[in-house]
């Protein structure tokens, strides 16, 4: 995949990315979302998930339960995730083999990640963030 870069001025320029974004994704495939706490790494998940589940879908971070599942959507928080083989019993493989998986920290995750991967780098610019999308 060609590096494609975008600059987001706003949590509203961030989600209408993320609803376009959401648009293009078909299962199975992984999206890795990088960045720092506070980036938008969440907020990014919760729009993809709700634009293809439905606007009134609730989506709580999954950072104590480590896992969200949405009908084909499978959202991971690895932030907490302190063994990789703890990878398999919360289902990561499957997901990744079946849905459209969303991965927030997903260092740890390296070695299970496919290579067609989507990794997405969220930064600070400005008042807004950088998106870099490899």
């Amino acid at each position: 995949m060609v590096e494609k870069i975008f600059l987001l001025n706003s949590v509203e320029d961030t989600r209408a990315w993320a609803r376009d974004f959401a648009k293009t994704l078909k299962s199975p495939v992984t999206i890795a979302l990088h960045g720092d706490l506070g980036m938008g790494k969440s907020e990014i998940a919760r729009t993809i998930i709700q634009t293809l589940r439905g606007e009134n879908t609730v989506v709580p971070s999954p950072t104590f339960t480590l896992v969200q599942s949405y009908d084909g959507i499978s959202h991971f928080d690895l932030y907490r995730i302190a063994d990789v083989s703890e990878l398999e019993e919360i289902g990561l493989d499957y997901a990744i083999e079946n849905d459209i998986t969303l991965i927030e920290w997903p260092d740890i995750a390296k070695e299970k990640l496919p290579e067609s991967t989507v990794h997405i780098y969220i930064t600070q610019n400005g008042e807004g963030r950088k998106l870099v999308l490899q």
